[in-house]
């Protein structure tokens, strides 16, 4: 069996596309994950699975069911358990303080070309480092005020996107080991 976390976008902000955590995990049973779990409020999915698709399939099979179930898509981006581990090991910003950290979880790897595109930019003081499929943020000030949003990565990376702060990452970790 092999850990995984779903991460969705977009659900529950503001009273809009609302998605019960009990009905969440009831979908993701439906479709035979096992030790389904969730962590707050914005979709945040631990579960185990022994099928043989790959994360993007998964991704897939739940954003579909979702639909189904609530009848409006949203974003999913699938990562194993110990993938998330490493990336949280490899933060280059982690001298930084907590509260200033953010790590978005990106569908797949972009292409290198695309990244170097946006390497071309300056957000200062935010700043950004993407290695593998994750964007490490650094963002000093509010989140909500940055241009390095989840809208922003898609449309430069043409990708799926879904951003975290860090005190949630770590907690995933917890709920993870």
């Amino acid at each position: 069996m092999q850990q995984y976390i779903a991460l969705l976008r977009g659900i529950n902000v503001g009273g809009h596309r609302k998605v019960p955590m009990a009905a969440l995990r009831q979908v993701m049973s439906d479709l035979n994950f096992e030790e389904v779990k969730t962590y707050i409020q914005s979709g945040n999915i631990i579960f185990l699975s022994d099928e043989k698709h790959t994360k993007m399939q998964i991704a897939k099979i739940i954003s579909k069911a979702i639909v189904e179930e609530f009848g409006f898509e949203v974003p999913v981006v699938v990562k194993t358990a110990d993938a998330i581990k490493k990336a949280v090991e490899a933060n280059p910003f982690s001298a930084e303080p907590i509260e200033t950290l953010h790590l978005t979880f990106l569908s797949e790897i972009p292409k290198h070309e695309d990244v170097a595109a946006l390497n071309q930019n300056s957000f200062a003081p935010d700043q950004f480092i993407i290695q593998e499929a994750y964007a490490y943020l650094h963002i000093p000030g509010k989140y909500h005020k940055t241009k390095i949003s989840n809208a922003f990565f898609e449309k430069k990376l043409n990708l799926s996107a879904t951003t975290r702060n860090w005190k949630t990452v770590l907690k995933l970790i917890e709920l993870i080991t």
